[in-house]
């Protein structure tokens, strides 16, 4: 199959971007059961991207507003904040035309959020990531100790390798049968030690045992598309993280030096990386880096 790397979906959105799907797997995550009837609103924002991939999926269901992201690298200890930021953008575009400074008082749906991780490192079945947990205690305004922000996200991670949280995985069968053919691309891959052949191989094996057959035949060139950039996009990364400590060491980085973070923060902005990739590389906030703009 020959590569083209125009492709922005992953698999994971290309498969589950289906009301119907959706409905499965927001029922097998909570161990619920939910009519048929029950409408499913798929409302993903345009053009937010992490790495240059799309790969989460926003949706409304029973009057929830559910934020599902897929996630194959190392779980970003961000990610609430990221979460923060993206449902902030989906409710700005659910209340658009509606008065925020009118006394009648708006109704917005309840928000939910998980991150489905399917990476290669180890990790819980389940953790939950807070958004508390990365606000900075002003330790000078004599704040109670037991005080807690008033601000607070939570993001529920979810293991869904083969093998781990089979209660969940076994509830909903794409996403057993997803969790399947992302282990055989792995497991080809170990073999191989070539990503191209890996997907192949992966994609051959799945079609012969009727796993995903009918979505591979019709999205099989795409699969390996998306699959070999969401990889080739964790590669780089690598790539990005080891050029930054090694001109940290060069320049002082390390020692703590504010100036040589921002500069290296804005020759990566230059680079089109992503703020949240910014932060994992230079330790900078958010906030420091937006100002760079």
């Amino acid at each position: 199959m020959a590569v083209n790397r125009n492709y922005k979906d992953s698999v994971f959105t290309k498969l589950f971007n289906d009301p119907g799907l959706l409905r499965g797997l927001y029922c097998a995550i909570n161990g619920i059961s939910l009519p048929p009837d029950i409408p499913v609103s798929i409302n993903t924002l345009e053009k937010v991207m992490y790495m240059n991939q799309y790969n989460d999926i926003s949706f409304e269901i029973g009057g929830k507003l559910v934020i599902l992201i897929e996630h194959q690298s190392t779980i970003n200890p961000n990610i609430a904040l990221r979460l923060l930021m993206y449902i902030a953008r989906v409710l700005e575009k659910t209340v658009k035309g509606k008065s925020l400074y009118s006394g009648k008082r708006l109704s917005i749906p309840w928000p939910e959020f998980y991150v489905l991780y399917n990476g290669q490192e180890p990790f819980p079945d389940e953790m939950i990531y807070r958004l508390s947990d990365l606000f900075e205690r002003p330790e000078d305004l004599g704040l109670p100790k037991m005080a807690t922000p008033l601000l607070e996200l939570e993001a529920r991670v979810i293991n869904i390798n083969e093998g781990r949280n089979e209660i969940i995985v076994k509830r909903c069968k794409k996403l057993s049968e997803y969790s399947t053919f992302i282990a055989k691309t792995y497991e080809y891959f170990e073999e191989f030690g070539d990503k191209e052949e890996a997907v192949n191989e992966a994609v051959k094996f799945c079609s012969k045992h009727d796993i995903l057959k009918e979505f591979l035949e019709i999205h099989g060139s795409e699969v390996l598309n998306m699959l070999l950039e969401e990889w080739n996009m964790e590669d780089a990364k690598e790539v990005w993280q080891e050029e930054a400590r090694e001109e940290g060491r060069r320049e002082g980085l390390f020692e703590g030096k504010e100036e040589e973070k921002l500069e290296i923060a804005r020759n990566a902005m230059a680079k089109g990386l992503t703020v949240e990739l910014i932060q994992e590389i230079t330790g900078l906030t958010a906030g420091k880096i937006e100002k760079l703009r």
